[in-house]
C-alpha cells in the first residue's frame, strides 16, 4: 500500500450536489482530470468547470434510460486496478484502462423517497446499482483510491490534499469505512422495504441500519462505553429532538427520556409524565399544563427530584416556572414559547429537548433487544383498549368517573415496568409500583406510596383512597385484588385469564369492587 496518493483523475456521479462545484473547482485547479456523469456532469459544465463525460471516457454510451451507466470495465477497472501489482498495471494498459484515484458518489434517495410514500414502481427506480457498485469498488481498493460518499467530507479531504498534495492512507481506510456503513445500511432500507411489501413482519433476515448521532460519555455505568444511533424512521423523540439548553444528554438520560416521551404520547388530554429510572412515578391529564404538572408531582414528589419530565403540548411560562421550580435532568416536548425557554435557561444544566412533534402510540414498528449471541425482536405495543371492549365481570359495573379513570390507568400501566400496578384518581396516578417479583408486592408498594405522598400534601387519607387500580397482567391469585381494597381502589382493570379467575371476581365482589378484564396483557420487562 502506498500512502499519500496524488488525485490524477476523478470520478464524480452524485445526487446530492451539495458543496460539488467549489471541490470541482479545487480539484480541477489542482491539475486532476474530472470524469462524470448526467446531471453532475451538467452542473460542472455550466460553472465553467472542465469536465469528461464517462460515456466519452469508455467509448459506450449511458443505455436502458440511465441504468447502465458506469457499470462497464473502464470504471471498475479504473476503480479496482492495484497499482503496485505489475500484472494489474499490464492489463490495465492493455486494456487502456485509466486509473482513477478518487471517488465522490452518494447514492439515489431510496430512502427519502419510501418516506413520502411514493409508488412502488417509483421507489423501484430509486434503487441505486451503480452508485453502490461504485462505491464498494473505490472502498474495497482503498489502498489506492479514496471514496467520498458524503458532502461533509469533501471539506475535510480539500484540506488536506492542500496540506499534502494528496490523500493519505490513514483517510482512505477511514472513507472506505465509511463508504461500506453507507452501503450497508442503503441495503438494509431497501431490504426492510421488500419486507414491508411482501408483508414479512420477521424476514429470514434482517439488517438494523443506524447513523451515529452522538458518541456519548458512558453507558449505564462509567465503565460501560456507548454511543446513540438513529435508525432513519423519523419517529418523533429523542432522535429528531434538538437540544435547546443543557449538559451533554448520558445513555440513561436517553432512555429515561425516550420513555417518558412514548408514555405522554398515549393522552389526548394536556398531559405530563415524570420519570424515574424508566418508570412513570407521576402521571397526570387536565386542562393545562401547569395543572397536569401538579397533579403528576402530587404522586410522588421524593421520586421526581431528578426525574424526567415529557410534556404533550407546547410548554408555556406557567408550566415551565412550576417544572423549574425542583431539580430535573430533562425536559421534552413537541415544542416550548419564548417564556419558557427563557425560564428554562436560569438552570443552565436543565437538558431542554424539543420535537417537532408527537409520536404515534398506534403505530407500527419493531423493538429490539440484544442477548447473548443475537437479539430480540418484536412489534411495538401498539395495543389499546376503550370501553366497547372492556368485560365487566363483578356484579357492580364502573361508574363513568370510574371508567374513565381505569382506562388512564391501564394506558399508564402499558409504561410500568412488570410487575405493574397503577392506582389513578381523576385522571392522576396517586400510586405506582413497579418492577417487583410479585404482583401483591407491587400493589402494597403502591398503596404505600400514595399514602406517603399525601403526608408530603398535609392529606389526612391515602391518595389512593377513592381510586381505581389498573394491573399490567392477570392477578394469580386474590391476594394482590385484596391488597389493591384495602389501599382504597373501588374499581380494577386487568387482563384476566388466570386458573384463578373466578377467586379474582369473587373477592372483588365480596369487597364491592367493580371490575372489568380488557383481554390484552401489558408486560414490560
Amino acid at each position: 500500500m502506498t500512502d499519500l496518493v496524488k488525485i490524477r483523475r476523478a470520478l464524480i456521479s452524485v445526487y446530492d450536489k451539495t458543496g460539488l462545484v467549489d471541490f470541482a473547482r479545487f480539484l480541477s485547479g489542482t491539475g486532476a482530470e474530472i470524469l462524470s456523469t448526467g446531471g453532475s456532469a451538467r452542473l460542472l459544465r455550466e460553472n465553467g468547470i472542465p469536465v469528461t463525460e464517462v460515456s466519452d471516457h469508455t467509448g459506450f454510451p449511458e443505455i436502458l434510460d440511465g441504468r447502465v451507466k458506469t457499470l462497464v470495465p473502464q470504471i471498475h477497472g479504473g476503480l479496482l486496478g492495484r497499482r503496485d501489482d505489475p500484472k494489474h498495471v499490464a492489463q490495465m494498459e492493455e486494456h487502456k484502462i485509466a486509473p482513477i484515484d478518487l471517488l465522490v458518489s452518494n447514492l439515489y434517495p431510496f430512502e427519502a423517497t419510501v418516506a413520502k410514500g411514493a409508488s412502488y414502481a417509483e421507489t423501484v427506480e430509486e434503487i441505486d446499482i451503480g452508485g453502490p457498485a461504485l462505491t464498494r469498488a473505490a472502498a474495497k481498493n482503498h489502498a489506492d483510491v479514496a471514496v467520498v460518499t458524503d458532502a461533509a467530507q469533501l471539506a475535510e479531504l480539500r484540506a488536506e490534499i492542500e496540506a499534502t498534495g494528496g490523500t493519505s492512507l490513514a483517510t482512505r481506510k477511514r472513507l472506505a469505512a465509511a463508504a461500506f456503513s453507507r452501503t450497508a445500511a442503503y441495503d438494509a432500507a431497501i431490504s426492510a422495504w421488500f419486507a414491508e411489501k411482501l408483508e414479512q413482519e420477521f424476514p429470514p433476515s434482517l439488517s438494523i441500519p443506524g447513523v451515529l448521532k452522538q458518541t456519548l460519555r458512558y453507558g449505564e455505568n462509567p465503565h460501560q462505553q456507548a454511543a446513540f444511533y438513529t435508525d432513519g424512521s423519523n419517529r418523533p423523540g429523542v432522535a429528531t429532538a434538538v437540544q435547546v439548553q443543557g449538559k451533554e444528554l448520558s445513555y440513561n438520560n436517553l432512555n429515561d427520556t425516550d420513555a417518558a416521551f412514548e408514555c405522554v404520547a398515549e393522552f389526548d388530554q394536556p398531559s405530563i409524565v415524570i420519570v424515574k429510572h424508566a418508570n412513570p412515578c407521576g402521571v397526570a391529564t387536565a386542562a393545562d399544563l401547569s395543572a397536569a404538572w401538579d397533579l403528576a408531582l402530587r404522586c410522588d414528589p421524593v421520586s421526581a427530584f431528578g426525574g424526567i419530565i415529557a410534556a404533550n403540548r407546547k410548554l408555556d411560562g406557567a408550566s415551565a416556572e412550576k417544572i423549574s421550580a425542583i431539580f430535573t435532568e430533562v425536559v421534552i416536548a413537541p415544542d416550548a414559547d419564548d417564556e419558557a425557554k427563557a425560564i428554562f435557561a436560569r438552570k443552565k444544566n436543565l437538558r431542554l429537548l424539543l420535537t417537532g412533534g408527537m409520536p404515534d402510540p398506534a403505530a407500527a414498528g419493531r423493538i429490539f433487544r440484544s442477548v447473548s449471541g443475537g437479539f430480540l425482536a418484536q412489534s411495538r405495543d401498539a395495543g389499546r383498549v376503550d370501553a366497547s371492549t372492556l368485560k365487566v365481570v363483578t356484579k357492580r359495573a364502573p361508574t363513568e368517573q370510574e371508567m374513565a379513570d381505569l382506562l388512564f390507568a391501564f394506558r399508564v400501566c402499558k409504561h410500568v415496568k412488570s410487575n405493574a400496578i397503577v392506582y389513578a384518581k381523576g385522571g392522576a396516578t396517586v400510586g405506582v409500583g413497579a418492577g417487583q417479583m410479585s404482583r401483591v408486592d407491587s400493589a402494597r408498594i403502591a398503596a404505600w406510596k400514595s399514602a406517603e405522598a399525601a403526608k408530603a400534601a398535609g392529606l389526612e387519607a391515602p391518595l389512593a383512597h377513592g381510586s381505581v387500580v389498573a394491573s399490567d397482567a392477570f392477578f394469580p391469585f386474590a391476594d394482590g385484588l385484596q391488597a389493591a381494597a384495602a389501599a382504597g381502589a373501588t374499581a380494577v382493570i386487568q387482563p384476566g385469564g388466570s386458573i384463578r379467575d373466578n377467586e379474582v371476581i369473587a373477592a372483588a365482589d365480596e369487597a364491592g369492587l367493580a371490575m372489568v378484564l380488557t383481554g390484552m396483557r401489558h408486560f414490560r420487562h
